[in-house]
């Protein structure tokens, strides 16, 4: 019988729960919960005999030295544009994604650039043999001079980086250590409890860490919430239409939502100089259904392809399918078409794509969307060379989005003379419109 006060924690998101489950309530795994005993109470300690408390240390702002955090260039400019302009010395960064993705690969590359600038490197080895890591550091040229170890205390491996203090330090992963005898590797207590110890460890050293982090079936990092708290900054690296994306989720030293384009190849990850053109390689011309967006990704402009799809739907309720794109904000501009255009949706089923497996959050891609769909409907390509860029409200007006000139920008440099969107347009030769109707006409001509 469990004791009173034992909670049931979640092992892969750190849901809890007072009464023992078989299938965690959240994110759906079975066999998860494990009982977690209540911490010990603690003695009050205001007041108590021989209890001695230290005084807080507390600064006026105006008194706070104001120096810049020291940037350490990571050698791949793709990295550097997602980490704001590199590592920063004591900065803790999470690094999540698939298994098979490319987490060790690329961090061994980043490893080899840091012993390349004269930066000692420590690789943490939890997962793999050290013959195994040898043998990829070896496939991808990976400099000799790398530090290796097994171990996985991660008390013994923060007095390490007290000690030595090595100027880089990744560990893959954080789900293989311990932070005391007796745990689980991989709990939620013992992920926790050891991003703690090596947190404070690489701060006091000076040491840019980096931790790899497993995901669950839903995308999420593994783990309790409060480790990306911990950290600095969080990346992911997904794979989209055969490219690596790394993301930067949170940042504290840079731009959120930054992100950088590689491509997996025999020697390791190469740096993709033209997302826009991998990702519109493979773009069908003169087909209904598909318009080009000129997207902002962090502070990065981007054209993708938006594709739609539209046929007689079977079911009483039609269908709305969505991937890469919010459904909520999809269903906004289908509910515009059909109400403000009179587009005839009620009995379609309608299918919307960002082509390339990108996610994009992007409120921009509005108009992409509506043009996309209303080309589906009514049978009629989108002329080549036009992109479009614009929110959609509910009045069927079209409203500014950010950035206006990079996007115009990265579209005249990716030979697109026709760049319809908002008013703001009108100062960068585009072709500005006032309202939906006006830019589905702009771009598909006639009576749209």
């Amino acid at each position: 019988m469990a004791k009173v006060g034992t909670t049931y924690v979640c092992s892969e998101c750190g849901t809890h729960s007072p009464v023992k489950m078989g299938r965690c309530p959240r994110c759906g795994t079975w066999g998860s919960m494990a009982a977690q005993a209540p911490a010990p109470a603690r003695a009050p300690s205001r007041g108590a005999p021989g209890a001695a408390l230290h005084q807080a240390v507390v600064e006026r702002l105006a008194d706070v030295s104001s120096a810049e955090a020291q940037r350490l260039p990571s050698g791949l400019s793709e990295v550097d544009r997602v980490l704001g302009g590199g590592w920063v010395a004591g900065s803790v960064t999470l690094l999540a994604g698939e298994p098979g993705v490319g987490k060790s690969t690329l961090l061994l590359q980043l490893a080899h650039e840091a012993l390349r600038a004269a930066r000692r490197t420590l690789y943490v080895a939890g997962e793999e043999s050290l013959a195994q890591v040898k043998g990829r550091a070896e496939r991808l040229g990976v400099d000799a001079r790398l530090e290796l170890t097994r171990e996985t205390d991660a008390r013994v491996l923060a007095e390490h980086l007290r000690a030595h203090a090595p100027a880089f330090v990744i560990v893959d992963s954080i789900q293989t250590l311990l932070a005391d005898d007796g745990g689980t590797p991989g709990s939620v207590t013992q992920v926790r409890d050891a991003t703690a110890l090596l947190t404070g460890a690489a701060k006091e050293a000076g040491s840019a860490l980096v931790l790899i982090g497993h995901v669950t079936k839903q995308g999420q990092v593994a783990g309790p919430k409060v480790v990306e708290h911990m950290v600095d900054a969080t990346l992911a690296l997904e794979s989209a239409s055969g490219l690596r994306v790394l993301r930067a989720m949170k940042n504290r030293f840079g731009p959120a939502g930054e992100m950088g384009v590689f491509e997996m190849k025999g020697d390791g990850m190469a740096e993709v100089a033209n997302p826009s053109e991998a990702f519109l390689a493979e773009r069908p011309r003169g087909v209904p259904g598909s318009a080009i967006v000129a997207a902002l990704e962090g502070q990065r402009p981007l054209l993708l392809e938006v594709q739609a799809l539209a046929a007689k739907s079977p079911y009483a309720a039609p269908r709305r399918t969505v991937q890469g794109l919010d459904p909520r904000r999809v269903d906004v501009v289908l509910a515009v078409l059909e109400r403000r255009l009179e587009l005839p949706l009620a009995g379609l089923d309608v299918y919307v794509n960002v082509a390339g497996g990108l996610r994009l959050t992007d409120p921009g891609t509005d108009l992409a969307v509506a043009l996309a769909v209303f080309s589906a409907v009514t049978n009629r390509p989108v002329p080549e060379k036009t992109a479009v860029v614009g929110e959609v409200g509910l009045a069927g007006e079209l409203r500014s989005v950010a950035q206006f000139a990079r996007r115009v920008a990265e579209a005249r440099r990716a030979d697109f003379t026709r760049l319809i969107g908002p008013r703001t347009l009108e100062a960068t030769d585009g072709i500005p419109a006032t309202t939906l109707a006006e830019a589905l006409r702009a771009a598909l001509g006639g009576d749209s």
